[in-house]
């Protein structure tokens, strides 16, 4: 399914029902598209699918309809408040995905809905930022007056939104695009933008009011959906240190860390990616990676240990809950900082 969690069919999803599953999380990381990357980071995938099921429990304490049914432990599905230690495996209802063909760059949507019915997982990510640091995407593809925002030009430091920005981009595609809103709603098919973009407003609400009263920031993140029979649910993984970005006391609190640490340690790698996604672009080819020369090498002991506290405490202070051995947030993220 994906670069750092494994899925599991126990029955296949219809056009007029959905199935179930489970995803299994692994301690695999990826960054910049690249995919399973050369290490493992301990007890990320625990962190993850502990963040995942309090946020999809807690979305759910507020209305929002999602396709979580709990998470496995001992092969009984429970809440997460009923697991005796951090979960691996999370229980989810399963949607259809249909192939989506393509040549070069130019895909067939209309293939992949003819084929979905009324029960599919909806090709987008949509985007929502409450902050626009130095380095954003945004920054470089839009104007602060896009956003209504005063600056003539997009300042030095971090910009902080009064109303969050919702973007929409491809999900399947090799090299996913941010799309303008009336390509992102032909491609979401039967499911309306406007409700899509209300949900994800509201995802980013409760997630946003829940990180405020643990201390941390939320400052951007993403959701996906599958539509069913009319109704829109949320999809995938909700609010991670991998979907979302935190930060805490002003130091990132996120898979940004690793980003940033391998535009620092490994730079000719980093530019030899960008490289092959713009050659990939320029030549109208789908897969850039085989454009790529240069692989990613493995980290040092010690960075790994850093970034796996880094989850587990992250995860630790947003739930409320010493479910991880892990030192407290504040350590944690000194550690960041040192690296």
């Amino acid at each position: 399914m994906t670069s750092v969690k494994e899925f599991r069919i126990e029955e296949a999803a219809t056009d007029e029902e959905f199935g179930r599953g489970a995803f299994v999380f692994t301690d695999d990381y990826s960054v910049f598209d690249w995919g399973k990357m050369p290490d493992q980071i301990p007890q990320k995938g625990a962190s993850l699918c502990t963040m995942g099921a309090f946020n999809f429990e807690l979305l759910e304490s507020e209305g929002v309809s999602t396709h979580y049914r709990g998470v496995v432990e001992n092969g009984n599905v429970v809440d997460l408040e009923d697991a005796s230690h951090p979960p691996w495996e999370m229980a989810i209802d399963l949607t259809q995905v249909p192939d989506l063909p393509h040549e070069g760059r130019e895909y067939d949507y209309d293939h992949y809905h003819d084929a979905a019915g009324e029960n599919y997982l909806i090709p987008l990510e949509i985007v929502f930022r409450n902050r626009v640091p130095v380095g954003s995407s945004l920054r470089s593809r839009t104007d602060p007056a896009d956003h209504g925002l005063e600056f003539e030009s997009w300042p030095d430091e971090a910009v902080d939104l009064e109303e969050p920005i919702v973007e929409f981009s491809t999900k399947y595609e090799e090299g996913d695009r941010y799309l303008e809103r009336a390509a992102a709603d032909s491609i979401a098919g039967k499911a309306a933008i406007e409700d899509l973009e209300s949900l994800a407003r509201e995802v980013n609400r409760i997630v946003t009011e829940r990180a405020d009263s643990t201390g941390l920031v939320h400052e951007d993140g993403k959701i996906e959906c599958c539509y069913y029979q009319g109704e829109l649910y949320v999809a995938d993984v909700v609010g991670t240190f991998d979907e979302n970005r935190f930060s805490y006391e002003g130091t990132q609190l996120s898979k940004e860390v690793l980003r940033q640490y391998h535009k620092r340690t490994q730079p000719e790698w980093v530019q030899a990616v960008d490289a092959a996604k713009a050659e990939a672009k320029r030549e109208n080819v789908a897969d850039w990676k085989s454009l790529c020369d240069v692989e990613p090498e493995s980290l040092e002991e010690s960075v790994l240990e850093t970034a796996s506290n880094l989850y587990c405490a992250g995860a630790n202070a947003y739930i409320g809950r010493e479910f991880f051995d892990a030192p407290p947030l504040s350590s944690a993220i000194g550690a960041v900082q040192r690296l």
